[in-house]
């Protein structure tokens, strides 16, 4: 049997709590055996680290320590696959630039905080999007500083009418990438500001399908 953690905490605006429930009962169902946790400290217990096939992190903001720190990335560096959304894990731990390079991204901007927009699919292939069309959000669209070597499988466009921005008008810019480090599958969706959102069928299909490419 297949072993995941979800691991949550930090703000609670982005409802961890929540998030983790709705995650931790769709895996169950897809087989794995899931331990539900909300404690950094997890991640310096490397017996336990690399017994997973899974980590789920939903941290937004907060802080690692060097050695919880260590502990995440020398597991996904080894071969345990890592995927989340939403700054739970895009705007987690913002002085840890090795965790963002592990993630490939970093939250910068929501400009007009909740407002409707539209994401496109991007590769109609692979299996993780294959079959979804382009679908509507009405939520915080990621303006984000992204790593150019993820593999992009879908994105946003910017109108530049929100926010007081309007030099980003016409901005492409990645919802769903998939990536590696080391051994390690990365997966992250920008979709999932609450647990709401997961209402959305297509957001919830793409990170259940991601969760699933990256535990292998």
């Amino acid at each position: 049997m297949k072993r995941a953690l979800i691991n949550w905490g930090g703000w609670e605006g982005h409802e961890p709590e929540a998030c983790a429930e709705l995650f931790a009962g769709l895996l169950r169902r897809e087989g794995f055996a899931v331990d539900v946790v909300s404690d950094l400290g997890v991640y310096t217990d490397d017996a336990y680290m690399t017994s997973l096939h899974l980590i789920v992190p939903i941290w937004t903001m907060s802080q690692i320590t060097p050695e919880q720190e260590a502990g995440l990335l020398g597991a996904v560096r080894g071969g345990v696959g890592i995927a989340g959304w939403h700054g739970g894990m895009a705007d987690a731990f913002r002085q840890s630039v090795a965790y963002q390079w592990m993630v490939g991204g970093q939250w910068v901007a929501h400009p007009g905080d909740i407002i409707p927009y539209r994401v496109n699919i991007r590769d109609h292939h692979d299996p993780i999007t294959q079959g979804l069309d382009d679908f509507d959000m009405v939520s915080e669209q990621y303006y984000m500083h992204v790593d150019p070597s993820n593999e992009v499988l879908a994105t946003t466009t910017f109108s530049g009418e929100y926010g007081n921005a309007p030099w980003i008008a016409g901005t492409v810019m990645p919802v769903v990438w998939k990536r590696r480090f080391g051994a390690g599958r990365v997966f992250y969706s920008s979709l999932g500001h609450v647990r709401q959102d997961f209402e959305v069928p297509e957001a919830r299909t793409i990170m259940l399908r991601g969760m699933l490419w990256a535990a292998r």
